[in-house]
């Protein structure tokens, strides 16, 4: 390019130069001789210039396509070296996959091995809790079984010493009315003698007044000496005087011996009613502790059923394509499930289940079952060989739940259900045996108030009023 330009220059210089010669061979004249001659110098020295920016275009031509050269050589070079970097790099990434490959699979089986010993160990463990679960349940329930046998051998003792010391209460109200009736008629009888006796003794002191104050005429009639004397009428004044205080001291002392045992019969009323109050309490707190542990026992019942159903879902859709080796086994037998509480027999041993059983033989300590359509707790009634107290004790064991994923075909129908409700009220309806005639100490949550005791006669004491 640069060698075309110098080119066309020298062209145009040229033909300038063989112009101007043409001109001035055809006006020949001194002054364009000299005129010429400055022009063609002047030419001559730009074409020693631009022959010296020839040389050094060339020269630049020159080194530009050396430097062309070898920046094609380097371009290839390097295009070289980055084909054989990308054929390293990707051999490289090859190699990397393929162990990472390998590593996957190794992992694959790793996490596979891992997870088939963490469901057996999961499953042993399972076991084990439910083993555990089972053998609390049990001595839960003895130990309620107890707590409530004692409670109730406590409660029968203490209603058979308030049915004594209600008796006692009674046949010392009697005594005291009695004591009182005899009293009030000793006194009456005491006060009339005593008002007889002052009229007798004004009526022979008008007379002895009469009798001084007339004149002594005729003598005296004979009477019995030391009758009418005022020594003895003194002396047998001072006698009655005497005989009053001490019957009044005697009275006294009687009523004071009556407040004292009327106190104390209080103090000891008020201490049974302390002690039952006392004991009421206890067993709602015994109470609650059951239910809150029977509560607890049903969630965690329901927590693992909920994770024993996922995971028999998740075997049974096929969410793993690998085999477990020891997998949960399902069983919708009804067998299965926890024992029930020592006080029922088990559907199907050797006492022939609840189905044989009759009405009688359920008792409140082994009777408590739920309802299939609400789940509401449902007492029995006991027979009439054991009269059951005022208030039903529910049963201390909680309320039976499978331990395995539910199974659509053990849910009951409506109608099972309906029908199980059913034949659970009637039970529960069962008319419970006469009560005595002293209302047993009922629970805080039944009754507030201690029951008055049916045999309290009508007209109590003064101090009761």
């Amino acid at each position: 390019m640069f060698l075309g330009g110098a080119r066309n220059m020298a062209d145009s210089a040229s033909e300038s130069d063989s112009s101007s010669v043409d001109g001035a061979m055809i006006a020949p004249s001194p002054l364009s001789r000299e005129q010429i001659q400055k022009r063609v110098e002047s030419l001559q020295q730009e074409n020693r210039v631009l022959k010296m920016e020839l040389e050094t275009y060339r020269l630049r031509v020159k080194t530009l396509q050396e430097e062309n050269r070898a920046l094609r050589q380097v371009s290839v070079n390097i295009q070289a070296k980055a084909e054989q970097e990308e054929e390293f790099i990707s051999n490289t990434l090859l190699k990397k996959i393929q162990a990472l490959k390998k590593e996957k699979e190794t992992l694959a089986l790793n996490y596979e091995q891992e997870e088939e010993c963490l469901t057996n160990d999961l499953s042993r463990k399972l076991n084990q809790l439910r083993q555990e679960k089972v053998q609390l349940e049990q001595s839960l329930e003895q130990e309620q079984e107890a707590l409530v046998n004692k409670l109730m051998r406590k409660i029968e003792r203490l209603e058979a010493q308030t049915l004594a010391k209600q008796a006692n209460l009674e046949q010392l109200r009697r005594e005291k009315v009695e004591l009182e009736c005899t009293l009030e008629q000793e006194q009456e009888a005491l006060v009339n003698r005593l008002w007889k006796r002052m009229d007798k003794l004004e009526a022979e002191k008008r007379m002895l007044q009469e009798r001084l104050e007339q004149p002594p005429s005729a003598p005296p009639s004979p009477r019995e000496p030391g009758r009418d004397t005022p020594a003895a009428l003194g002396a047998h004044v001072a006698r009655l005087r005497g005989e009053l205080a001490r019957l009044r001291a005697q009275l006294h002392d009687t009523q004071q011996e009556h407040n004292e045992k009327v106190a104390q019969f209080a103090q000891e009323e008020r201490q049974i009613r302390e002690e039952n109050v006392r004991l009421q309490r206890k067993l709602q707190l015994e109470m609650d502790r059951r239910e809150a542990l029977c509560r607890h026992l049903s969630e965690s019942e329901s927590s693992l059923e909920m994770d024993e159903e996922r995971h028999f879902n998740e075997m049974a859709h096929g969410m793993r394509p690998r085999t477990v080796s020891s997998p949960i086994p399902y069983n919708p037998s009804p067998n299965s499930s926890r024992p029930l509480s020592p006080g029922l027999p088990v559907s199907g041993g050797p006492v022939g289940g609840l189905g044989n059983l009759p009405r009688e033989a359920l008792s409140p300590s082994g009777s408590l079952n739920r309802c299939q359509a609400c789940g509401q707790p449902l007492f029995h009634a006991s027979g009439p060989t054991a009269p059951p107290p005022a208030f039903l004790l529910p049963s201390p064991s909680p309320p039976t739940v499978n331990m395995l994923p539910p199974h659509p075909a053990s849910f009951p129908s409506s109608n099972q259900a309906r029908v199980r409700t059913s034949s659970q009220e009637r039970f529960s309806r069962a008319p419970a045996p006469a009560t005595p005639a002293v209302s047993p100490i009922a629970p805080s949550h039944l009754s507030t108030a201690n029951p008055a005791p049916s045999s309290m006669p009508a007209a109590a004491s003064p101090m009761m009023d």
